[in-house]
């Protein structure tokens, strides 16, 4: 087996008089790394207050429960497992519970997923590699076209996965039953913060077998290393079921993550995933010109000698990463971030190989190209962004980024609730934005933290819809938010379907509630569907307990849309 992992050791002997086996040449490598590691970091530290979106919020106010002692799953709950809570639990004790703290958690979380991945590409081609890997990621998982500068569960993903490949690679060089273990249980974190982390898992146990096959198969070896990745994987999973069991909440978990996300998989058709595929995919591969690097790296095994040496786990890695990106045929901009490491090791691939092959063919004066080419590429494409970096506000980002989202309206009414508010309030959402209950750490009425499995075509929705209108008739919260925004709802089309539903949700908040504020959706030009008034906006209602606000009129004649609206709408007029 050791012959196997010596191959960069070997590869490096292509050129070993070459500039590129020399001391001066390695540091080189690792001053653009760490240049690039810190510039990255500074971008992230610049914008660590912009208003976190609904998917942060979720997670943060998951893990802001967590650290009160109350588990995932009892007071709120949706589909995704609990491991990227865990980490924005961890987050918040070091950084603290604030949208900065959380930015300056993640900022640790993806410059270290960078240099795990600088150490795997040198640890397989060679420092170029590495260095170039490692720098291309932090500036691929930073691009605001990803919401890179969000704190998503891909960015926890790719951190764990990273280090399950590293782990399983010295296991197999060192043949260490342990390392096995413990590349396991890194593998089973990557699961655990999202699902689709399992696919690495899967990678990692067929490039293990793949080895094991070209040795000969030792069936002792195979059986106790084989046990102790397949045991470390499934560890962390087992522990929290037996966590969950023993809070009581086991139940709501496996419905969640297991029964439910089983029927949200299952909604998209080919048709409506490659619709969303188009309308996501050009934005993701962005700059081209590095990807067409990554693709030269990808097929850098059929031309050269040093990229043979690891071009089945390459390409393996790279296959699924792929994979991780497709389930539920979703195809949301952050999910490509789990693809990004594999690219960017296929960059450095590349570069690395064209250099080697020239030095190979006595062509040294040309050496220098692929390296100069990168570079000039990498610039350009780190300054394509310079706008974006450096020269927005972090809330004009947030805006730019998310130019149809209310988030940073969210955080302007969680200002406002927060300062009438006290420690014993609760708040209802009748909308999917949850960052409000983190901001202003009240607790959420309803179990419900998104309003978009109410909304699906789904067979649990209708009696999701029940649970929901009872958790607030029977709770009564003090302040009841109604985010009337399509994005905090769904697709323009349930606005149609679920008219029932919504308007149950209009009459409820003028029913003892009072009006102390509206805060409407910017001028972007085009305003998100929308139900009543003239522009999409969130409204904030108060109980009426003798405090002071305003009173709405629901005639006709007020804000409530009308039914030839609704016609209009499901006739798709504008």
């Amino acid at each position: 087996m050791n012959e196997v992992l010596t191959a960069p050791a070997e590869a490096r002997s292509v050129a070993t008089n070459s500039a590129a086996s020399s001391a001066r040449f390695r540091r080189w490598c690792y001053v653009f790394l760490v240049a690039a590691l810190i510039f990255f970091a500074f971008v992230r530290f610049r914008s660590r207050t912009m208003p976190l979106e609904r998917d942060e919020g979720e997670y943060a106010y998951m893990g802001q429960l967590m650290l009160e002692g109350i588990p995932p799953y009892k007071l709120a709950a949706n589909m995704k497992l609990p491991g990227t809570y865990m980490g924005y639990a961890a987050i918040m004790a070091v950084f603290g519970e604030s949208a900065s703290g959380i930015r300056l958690g993640m900022t640790v979380v993806t410059t270290a997923a960078a240099f795990l991945l600088f150490l795997l590409g040198k640890r397989l081609y060679g420092p170029m590699t590495g260095s170039i890997a490692g720098a291309t990621y932090a500036f691929l998982a930073a691009r605001p076209a990803v919401l890179g500068l969000d704190g998503h569960a891909t960015h926890f993903v790719v951190l764990a996965a990273l280090a399950g490949i590293l782990l399983l690679l010295f296991a197999i060089e060192h043949g260490r039953t342990g390392l096995f273990f413990a590349s396991g249980i890194a593998f089973g974190l990557s699961f655990l913060m999202k699902q689709p982390g399992i696919l690495f898992a899967f990678f990692a146990g067929c490039y293990w077998l793949y080895l094991e096959w070209k040795r000969g198969l030792e069936r002792k070896n195979v059986v106790s290393r084989g046990s102790a990745l397949v045991v470390g994987t499934a560890l962390p999973y087992a522990l929290t079921c037996l966590w969950l069991w023993r809070a009581g909440v086991f139940s709501n978990f496996w419905f969640w993550t297991w029964t439910y996300a089983r029927q949200y998989g299952a909604i998209n058709d080919l048709s409506e995933g490659w619709k969303l595929f188009n309308f996501t995919f050009e934005w993701a591969v962005r700059p081209f010109a590095l990807w067409e690097i990554a693709l030269v790296g990808l097929t850098a095994p059929l031309w050269s000698r040093l990229a043979r040496q690891h071009g089945g786990c390459v390409a393996g890695f790279f296959l699924i990463s792929v994979l991780a990106v497709v389930p539920g045929l979703y195809f949301r901009p952050h999910y490509y971030i789990v693809l990004f490491p594999a690219a960017a090791l296929c960059m450095g691939l590349a570069v690395e190989s064209a250099w080697h092959e020239l030095y190979r063919l006595d062509l040294r004066r040309l050496a220098l190209v692929p390296i100069a080419y990168f570079l000039i590429v990498y610039i350009i494409s780190v300054h394509s962004q310079w706008t974006a970096f450096f020269r927005l506000d972090p809330d004009s980002l947030s805006r730019k980024t998310h130019y149809d989202q209310p988030y940073a309206d969210a955080a302007t009414v969680a200002d406002l609730i927060a300062h009438r508010a006290t420690p014993q309030d609760q708040i209802g959402i009748i909308g999917s934005e949850p960052e409000v209950c983190f901001y202003t750490h009240l607790r959420c009425t309803s179990s419900f933290l998104y309003m978009y499995p109410l909304m699906e075509r789904q067979p649990f929705a209708s009696k999701m819809q029940t649970d929901f209108k009872r958790e607030l008739e029977n709770a009564r919260p003090r302040f009841l938010l109604y985010v009337d925004d399509e994005r905090s709802w769904g697709w323009k089309a349930t606005l149609v379907e679920n008219e029932s539903f919504l308007n149950w949700g209009w009459d409820f908040a003028h029913t003892g509630y009072q009006l102390v504020d509206r805060v409407p959706a910017p001028d972007i030009g085009s305003y998100p569907e929308h139900l009543w008034g003239d522009r999409a906006s969130i409204y904030v209602f108060e109980l009426k307990e003798g405090l002071g606000g305003l009173t709405i009129d629901t005639s006709p004649s007020g804000v409530i849309l009308s039914e030839a609206v609704f016609t209009r709408r499901s006739e798709g007029s504008p």
